[in-house]
């Protein structure tokens, strides 16, 4: 596998990868929460909140030895998805504000995962919620769609080369053309793959 989108730096030797994972998660979620549950009405102390916690935690960037530069982008290609529940908050009285805190408390929880996942092997995390008694079902899902996910973005890389070897055409409506193919193909494919997956676990035994 050459694609590794979700924990790229989550193998280095810093001092914060050495922290336990349990510890790790747990101050993840304590973040994550809180800046959940306090009110928005209340942007004093909402504000209280998110502006320490964000100079700790880039200092915990700082100390974990990711380059900027990757968590920026990080930041950049994920933030859409932060905002996007934000922009609602516009369409109500004042909304400017609410949607100054909304994006404000989402982009606090955005790179506090970026962070747990980039400083914590995702094995690491769910040998946590195995000892947490989280049902082994959900376990076993989230492990397989870990695992498949790059098996697929892998693969959704050679079938993009291959098809950039096969087109002798440029411009914008080839290029979406050719997007739309490849993705419809990678559907058709996994779906296949999930099929084969499946049949190859009950083969094993498994319920």
């Amino acid at each position: 596998m050459h694609v590794h989108i979700l924990d790229t730096y989550s193998h280095l030797k810093s001092p914060v990868h050495r922290v336990p994972a349990a510890l790790k998660l747990c101050i993840a979620l304590a973040v994550v929460i809180t800046a959940s549950l306090l009110p928005a009405t209340r942007p004093a102390i909402l504000l209280g909140f998110i502006v320490p916690t964000a100079f700790v935690l880039l200092l915990v960037a700082a100390a974990s030895q990711i380059p900027g530069p990757f968590l920026l982008r990080k930041m950049i290609f994920l933030e859409p998805l932060a905002l996007g529940a934000a922009l609602l908050a516009l369409l109500k009285p004042h909304g400017g504000i609410a949607f100054a805190m909304l994006a404000a408390r989402s982009t606090l929880c955005l790179f506090t995962m970026i962070l747990l996942a980039n400083t914590t092997p995702f094995s690491e995390i769910l040998k946590v919620f195995r000892r947490l008694r989280v049902p082994a079902i959900l376990l076993t899902t989230l492990a397989l769609m870990y695992r498949y996910l790059y098996v697929l973005l892998d693969e959704s890389r050679r079938m993009t080369r291959a098809r950039a070897c096969r087109t002798f055409k440029g411009g914008r409506a080839m290029s979406w053309t050719n997007s739309a193919s490849v993705a419809s193909q990678l559907v058709v494919r996994s779906s296949a793959r999930a099929n084969r997956t499946y049949a190859a676990m009950c083969a094993r035994g498994w319920q």
